[in-house]
């Protein structure tokens, strides 16, 4: 028997279980990108117009710098966030397919049957690499049909393609180094924030002729950026992302032969030989509290990294004339930098969310593994078991978010020599994220209380909150879609007109959402 035998019947059972979810996300995609097409055609119908819109700075921060004023890279530049969510999607389902199984016995059952041992990740690889280029070439096909150039049109497939390759084989190396999904999960997205971290910021730098310009180019998703659809349509950047594509895949292959099924590349911490945890807060804390400062120490470091290139955003108001008007009504440069750091706080608030999540996941992972039982057979209820993990699930984010202000407000606070006026502002915009994080964490719950088994849907919140705030924000025809993410409710800070109004509902809502989820867990059988 082959390594490989049995991956086509695999890759038939992984079309047949996300039969709704991969057509979906493909086709979504796809119809968002296309659509823009014609709705900023007519919202910005002259080049002029185009460069001015895109002089944001909080719009390059999340999009990137505008390679042209055409229609096509204007349609580009303002998509520049899909790409990112392509490479999520594409690593959480290799995930998914590859250490899920493995973590919940399925794996080991079909291994007993005529099955290769690397047939498992090469169906997973094969299907989400084969979605990925269904994208595309739908991607290309309804951009040739809105009269863009067919050169640039397949050019930004590939960018889109090109980036689920690569995290997709990045999901296929996590999914090795470790025998927890939710910590491969935790490595190969900590990788794509990264990734788009670095190019934030090195375009950020670019923009405002700071040091940190040379940032993007260590960042993959800078590299299918550069590709320059619909302008240069730099095709050898595509073979570099190939290149890098394969050249993980053979690491996950190599890594996979080293390991035993169910087992990680990475040892498992053992404990000490003798002692005890006294309570369940004292044991959730071992369980959590090295997820709690990768985030933490990550949110600091994403703090520092905006706001060392905070104060040469207002740079670009000197010698652009048509910029000063546009941003005159904002309060000038002090405006334009607020309008900047505002922008920043709800894509780190997106983020903590996603932490959020994966915390109260924990409570399935506990629950899934039988080590949950074992702690409900003591004295301990329910509820404080599950108290004892949501601690860290909502007050873990407010930590990372803390981080992230204080990091922010110190380096642009040093930066412009008002540390002590900056921090307060910028601890109190990153604090302000956090009713919109507990709603999603309420989600969570929710679903893992009352519908254990479609756990995994609780990524969904946000997934669909990203793909509001950051793709389709702007979107005249999209008003009452943005509604429905909780960071939109949220005022704009630092700077915006604060009331009470927003907090308090949203915190009402996560309060009723995740008792509901409580009760349904007290009543539901355990393990479910």
């Amino acid at each position: 028997m082959t390594s490989l035998a049995g991956t086509a019947g695999l890759i038939r059972l992984i079309l047949r279980r996300d039969r709704i979810v991969l057509p979906l996300w493909i086709v979504l995609l796809t119809a968002i990108s296309v659509s823009y097409v014609k709705e900023y055609g007519d919202l910005f119908p002259t080049p002029d117009s185009r460069v001015k819109y895109a002089s944001n700075a909080g719009f390059i921060t999340l999009y990137g710098e505008l390679s042209g004023p055409s229609l096509g890279e204007f349609v580009t530049w303002r998509l520049g966030f899909v790409p990112v969510m392509v490479g999520l999607i594409s690593l959480l389902t290799v995930i998914r397919h590859t250490r899920v199984e493995e973590e919940t016995g399925r794996r080991e059952l079909l291994g007993a049957t005529v099955v290769g041992r690397h047939a498992q990740l090469a169906a997973a690889l094969i299907t989400v690499l084969g979605a990925n280029l269904v994208l595309a070439v739908l991607l290309a096909l309804g951009m040739h049909s809105q009269d863009l150039p067919l050169g640039g049109s397949i050019a930004i497939g590939i960018v889109y393609a090109g980036t689920g390759w690569f995290f997709a084989a990045l999901g296929a190396v996590a999914a090795q180094l470790t025998a927890s999904a939710g910590t491969a999960r935790g490595i190969a997205i900590g990788v794509l924030g990264g990734a788009y971290v670095l190019r934030a910021a090195g375009d950020t730098s670019a923009h405002t002729d700071g040091p940190l310009a040379w940032l993007s180019y260590l960042s993959p998703l800078g590299w299918a950026q550069q590709i320059h659809p619909y302008a240069q349509n730099r095709w050898w950047l595509a073979v570099v992302l190939l290149a890098a594509t394969i050249a993980l895949i053979g690491a996950a292959v190599a890594l996979a032969v080293r390991r035993d099924v169910g087992a990680g590349i990475l040892p498992d911490r053992l404990g000490p030989a003798d002692g005890k945890l006294g309570s369940p807060l004292a044991l959730a804390w071992r369980l959590h509290r090295g997820l709690l400062a990768a985030w933490t120490v990550g949110f600091a470091l994403l703090g520092l990294l905006f706001g060392g290139v905070a104060e040469g955003v207002g740079d670009m108001m000197r010698d652009d004339p048509g910029i000063q008007e546009m941003f005159q009504r904002m309060g000038g440069a002090a405006g334009l930098i607020d309008s900047f750091l505002a922008g920043v706080m709800t894509l780190v608030g997106l983020i903590a969310s996603a932490y959020a999540v994966q915390a109260t996941l924990r409570m399935r992972v506990e629950e899934s593994s039988g080590r949950a039982e074992p702690v409900l057979a003591t004295a301990t209820s329910r509820w404080q078991w599950a108290a004892s993990h949501l601690v860290f699930s909502l007050l873990g984010p407010a930590l990372a978010l803390l981080a992230a202000g204080v990091a922010e407000g110190l380096a642009y606070g040093a930066a412009i020599g008002d540390v002590s006026g900056q921090v307060p502002r910028l601890v109190g915009a990153a604090l302000a994220q956090l009713p919109a994080v507990w709603v999603l964490a309420a989600i969570a719950i929710a679903i893992f209380g009352l519908f254990p088994r479609a756990s995994m849907v609780s990524w969904a919140g946000p997934a669909v909150c990203i793909l509001i705030g950051l793709v389709s924000a702007g979107v005249s025809t999209a008003g009452w879609i943005r509604d429905l993410s909780p960071f939109t409710h949220l005022p704009s800070l630092p700077g915006g007109a604060v009331s009470a109004g927003p907090f308090v509902a949203l915190l009402a809502i996560a309060l009723v959402v995740a008792f509901a989820g409580l009760i349904g867990l007290r009543r539901r059988d355990l393990p479910a």
